[in-house]
């Protein structure tokens, strides 16, 4: 079968909005009749999901870029259940349609993560068995070595999907095993839960502080187009956030955000001081573990 190679690095994909309506739960989760994903192909090789928050709170983004030789699957969503959350039919799908569309003898799959927190490792499981398949784990140790990470933390890896280079940055402060993604097929700075609209839970405030400036130095070197995180939790009111496990959220802001809202945290962290403390922001809330 023959196959007619896309021109990622020639060109990139025509920068546009996310003007989504987002699935967001329902008053009652038991009568919720959203998809359990939600898909939007933002383009032809590029598709967002979110997992409906009747199944899990969380309802986390999950990302799915595909490239001449493989597509990797960013983080694998809230559950592990393939018959509460069917992650792996949903993907195979996309992929079996992207195939239908640009022929390939063999493709390949690529499972990486932004980090190892549960809600967005539960579905690996359903990947385990999965044919032309690499799972990379989540962990410090495993993902930090197969990133390169491990011997020079300040490297900016690459993950070649063909054509389609990812760079990859180790951005602690969330969590140590913390990952970001700049896709510049798309502009996409992939942030995971270090930076998106709501509470941005801190485990190493000095180490969060330095991932912040490494992402502004970053992104002031490429086209970033969006910010993008895991979660939305803020409300559309100024510095309000949605309550711990609410199950609707009909008032959300929009889940892209800009490198201007990086620089927002900067001056946050400034103000805020050596001395973390919970603090709101318009669309954000600095939430220090300690």
């Amino acid at each position: 079968m023959g196959r007619s190679l896309i021109d990622f690095a020639g060109q990139v994909s025509q920068p546009h909005g996310l003007d989504v309506q987002w699935i967001h739960g329902s008053p009652s989760a038991k009568h919720n009749t959203d998809p359990d994903i939600q898909v939007h192909a933002y383009d032809e090789h590029t598709f967002i999901l979110r997992q409906n928050m009747a199944i899990n709170y969380e309802a986390p983004f999950l990302f799915l870029l595909f490239g001449d030789f493989q597509a990797v699957l960013i983080d694998t969503g809230a559950t592990a259940s393939a018959e509460l959350f069917p992650l792996r039919r949903v993907v195979d799908g996309l992929v079996h349609g992207w195939l239908a569309r640009n022929p390939r003898e063999r493709y390949h799959l690529l499972v990486l993560h932004t980090h190892p927190h549960g809600d967005h490792i539960a579905g690996d499981g359903q990947f385990t068995d999965r044919p032309d398949t690499t799972v990379v784990g989540a962990d410090l140790t495993t993902a930090w070595k197969y990133f390169g990470f491990s011997e020079d933390p300040d490297t900016v890896a690459q993950v070649d999907l063909g054509g389609r280079i990812l760079e990859c940055l180790a951005t602690p402060g969330h969590h140590e095993a913390a990952v970001t993604f700049f896709d510049p097929w798309t502009g996409f700075l992939l942030t995971g839960d270090t930076v998106y609209p709501g509470r941005l839970y801190i485990q190493d405030w000095p180490a969060f502080a330095r991932t912040i400036d490494r992402l502004i130095e970053f992104s002031d070197l490429r086209p970033v187009t969006h910010v993008v995180g895991c979660h939305i939790e803020m409300t559309r009111q100024s510095g309000v956030d949605y309550p711990i496990r609410t199950t609707y959220q009909p008032d959300e802001p929009p889940l892209q955000m800009t490198t201007g809202h990086l620089r927002q945290i900067r001056a946050a962290i400034k103000e805020i001081g050596t001395r973390p403390s919970r603090r709101a922001f318009p669309l954000f809330v600095l939430w220090p573990n300690a």
